[in-house]
């Protein structure tokens, strides 16, 4: 496990994450705006006398906007903050690796069932919100023929229709036939396919 310059795990970044949220007398601004527990604004006023306030209410006094002028504080439980990052942290990173970028894999020979079971496939990705790279390989002779390919691939996308978006038309990229699809807004949350897709030829 790789070390920080100043020594120790890496994995102990969330450790110094939480010793650099200033709360109570930890706070050193002269001045600072206070909201209560309720979000309702109390105004502008020295730390000690926010602090005051908070200790009043059996709660604390944390520093939520250090880079505002003056520094925005908030009175509240400093574990149920602690929580609530922590919680807003993980949907943030659920989000961002929500979104991926799906492979299904086809033939210009691929059957009739093997064809529909992946063009679901390719429907639940989309209405999950995810990006899709269509593909159609070709092997030997299919070359020769690279009409049959195409074919497959236009009515693919035209089964497809508002369910998705073409982002990169149809290309051949060596022997294999590409597109990408996209998710449409308000498109494909509804869709429920009825077979589980096979994502290689």
């Amino acid at each position: 496990m790789p070390f920080s310059r100043l020594g120790g795990f890496i994995a102990e970044r969330n450790f110094r994450q939480v010793d650099r949220i200033r709360i109570n007398e930890r706070i050193r601004a002269r001045e600072v705006r206070v909201i209560d527990e309720e979000g309702g604004q109390l105004g502008v006023m020295q730390p000690f006398e926010a602090v005051r306030m908070a200790r009043e209410r059996g709660l604390d006094l944390v520093e939520i906007s250090p880079t505002a002028d003056p520094p925005v504080c908030k009175i509240t439980d400093y574990g149920k903050f602690l929580y609530q990052q922590s919680k807003k942290a993980h949907e943030q990173r659920k989000s961002s690796r929500g979104s991926q970028l799906k492979e299904v894999k086809f033939r210009p020979a691929t059957a009739e069932h093997d064809f529909q079971v992946r063009k679901n496939q390719i429907l639940k990705f989309l209405g999950e919100g995810h990006k899709v790279r269509a593909m159609i390989f070709h092997r030997g002779r299919e070359m020769a023929h690279q009409e049959v390919g195409r074919a497959k691939m236009t009515r693919l996308l035209a089964e497809i229709g508002e369910q998705g978006q073409i982002e990169t038309s149809p290309r051949m990229e060596g022997n294999v036939l590409v597109a990408l699809l996209a998710p449409k807004k308000g498109a494909g949350a509804t869709m429920r396919p009825t077979a589980q897709a096979q994502t290689s030829a």
